[in-house]
C-alpha cells in the first residue's frame, strides 16, 4: 500500500536525509507506516549546509519525502500552480490520502476527491485562531481559512481530532471520527512524581523560582509575550525571585525586546531549540509549566510535562481547559490573570496540581492511544479495499 500524507510542516534536507524540528519525528511517522506500510510525505523542506543536532531524524525506512516549494512566502500566489501540480502527481498513483488541516491539506482533500482517493483528514488546530493571531494579513484570510477548514472537515468520510471537544465542536464532521493526540508518552514511572513532591517541597520562601514554556519565540500566537509582561509587573511589586526559561528555535528579537520593556531582562532566558530526547530532562529541572497560547490544539510539550508531576498553568486556548484544572487556566492574552496565578501560586497548590497533571497525562500513553489510531486506521483501509 502507498499512502500519501500531506502537511504544511517544514522538513530540513541533510546529505539526502530529512530531519524535523517538531511532532514529526520517525517515531511520528512511523505510525504511518506501520499501518500502510509506504509513506509519500508531501511538505516544505528547507536544504541545510550543516546539520543542526537540535533536529529529530525524520528519514526512516518506509518514507519518501517530496518537497513543494514554499507556498507562504511572498511570491506564494505564483507557486500554489505548482504546487499543485506536485500533489496531483503523488496523489494519482496514491492508495490512500490522509491530509492534515491547513492549506496543502486542503488542496489534497480537493485533489482526493478529484481522483476518487479514500482520504482522512486530521484535525490538529484551528484555522481562524492561528490566522487571525498571526498578523494583519491573516485576519484578512482568516474567514475564508475558517470557511475551507470547516467545509473540508465537515464533508470528509474519516476524521481524527487531537482534542477531546474543542476541535469536534468548532468544525464538525458527518463522517467516522476518532479522538487520538499526537502526544503519545512511553511511561508513567512513579519515581517522577515521588521527586516532583520532594523538589516542590523543597522550595526556600526566597528561593529562585523557575517558570517555563516550549515553542517558538518568533511566532506571535505562542504568547510568551504575555507571561514576560505579567513577569514584568510582578518586579514592579517587589516579586523578583524568578526566571523564565523558553525553549524553542526562532528569531528572539521580538520577545528580548518586550522582556527589556517589562524591566525583565535579566530574568528571561532563552535556551534555544531542545532534541525531543533532551526537553524532559529540562522539564524536570524547572518548577511550573507555563501553557500561554492564543490558539492551540491540544499541546504535546504541555501533555508531557504533565507526564513529568510538573505543576501548570495555560489559556483557555483550544484544548487546554481538557487538561489542566479550571483553577489553572486564564484567558488567552490575559497578562493580570497570568500574574494573579503565578502570585498565588502556593507549595500546598503545587502538590495537588502536580498530581492531578501526572494522572492527566496517563490518558495519553503510547499504548492507549495508538491502540485507538491503528482501530481507526485499519477500520479506513478495510472499508476501501479495492
Amino acid at each position: 500500500m502507498n499512502l500519501v500524507f500531506v502537511h504544511d510542516h517544514k522538513f530540513y534536507k541533510f546529505n539526502d536525509h530529512y530531519y524535523s524540528n517538531g511532532g514529526l519525528s520517525g517515531d511520528a511517522l512511523n505510525r504511518y507506516i506501520k499501518a500502510f506500510g509506504n509513506v509519500t510525505i508531501i511538505a516544505r523542506c528547507l536544504e541545510l549546509n550543516e546539520i543542526n543536532n537540535n533536529l529529530s531524524f525524520a528519514s526512516v525506512e518506509g518514507t519518501r519525502f517530496v518537497s513543494v516549494p514554499n507556498h507562504k512566502s511572498i511570491n506564494s500566489f505564483y507557486k500554489i500552480r505548482d504546487v499543485k501540480k506536485i500533489i496531483e502527481r503523488e496523489i494519482k498513483s496514491a492508495d490512500y490520502v490522509i491530509a492534515r488541516s491547513s492549506t496543502l491539506g486542503n488542496m489534497a482533500v480537493s485533489l482526493a476527491i478529484k481522483y476518487k482517493k479514500p482520504y482522512l483528514v486530521e484535525v490538529v488546530g484551528c484555522a481562524w485562531d492561528s490566522m487571525w493571531n498571526y498578523n494583519i494579513k491573516g485576519k484578512v484570510l482568516a474567514p475564508l481559512s475558517f470557511y475551507t477548514m470547516k467545509k473540508s472537515i465537515k464533508d470528509a468520510p474519516y476524521a481524527i481530532y487531537v482534542t477531546n471537544e474543542f476541535l469536534q465542536k468548532r468544525y464538525p464532521t458527518k463522517g467516522k471520527y476518532v479522538n487520538c493526540s499526537n502526544v503519545t508518552l512511553s511511561q508513567f514511572d512513579p519515581s517522577l512524581i515521588e521527586k516532583r513532591i520532594k523538589k516542590i517541597k523543597g522550595l526556600q520562601k526566597n528561593s529562585k523560582t523557575v517558570f517555563g514554556t516550549i515553542g517558538a519565540v518568533n511566532i506571535n500566537y505562542k504568547g510568551q509575550k504575555y507571561v514576560i509582561e505579567a513577569l514584568g509587573k510582578l518586579k514592579k511589586q517587589g516579586i523578583t525571585n524568578f526566571e523564565y526559561h523558553l525553549v524553542g528555535g526562532g528569531n528572539q528579537q521580538h520577545l528580548l525586546s518586550v522582556a527589556q520593556r517589562a524591566g525583565v531582562s535579566e530574568e528571561v532566558k532563552f535556551i534555544g531549540s531542545l532534541p525531543h530526547e533532551r526537553v524532559f530532562d529540562w522539564l524536570d529541572n524547572i518548577d511550573l509549566y507555563i501553557q500561554p497560547s492564543v490558539t492551540e490544539g491540544l499541546p504535546r510539550a504541555l501533555i508531557e510535562a504533565m507526564s513529568r508531576g510538573l505543576p501548570a498553568i495555560g489559556s483557555n486556548a483550544g484544548g487546554i481547559p481538557e487538561l489542566l484544572s479550571r483553577e489553572c487556566i486564564f484567558s488567552k492574552k490575559s497578562t493580570n490573570e497570568i500574574q494573579y496565578l503565578i502570585k498565588n501560586m502556593s507549595q500546598s497548590k503545587m502538590e495537588i496540581y502536580a498530581k492531578e497533571n501526572f494522572e492527566e497525562a496517563k490518558k495519553y500513553s503510547r499504548i492507549l492511544i495508538e491502540n485507538r489510531r491503528n482501530e481507526f486506521f485499519n477500520a479506513f483501509i478495510s472499508e476501501n479495499l479495492k
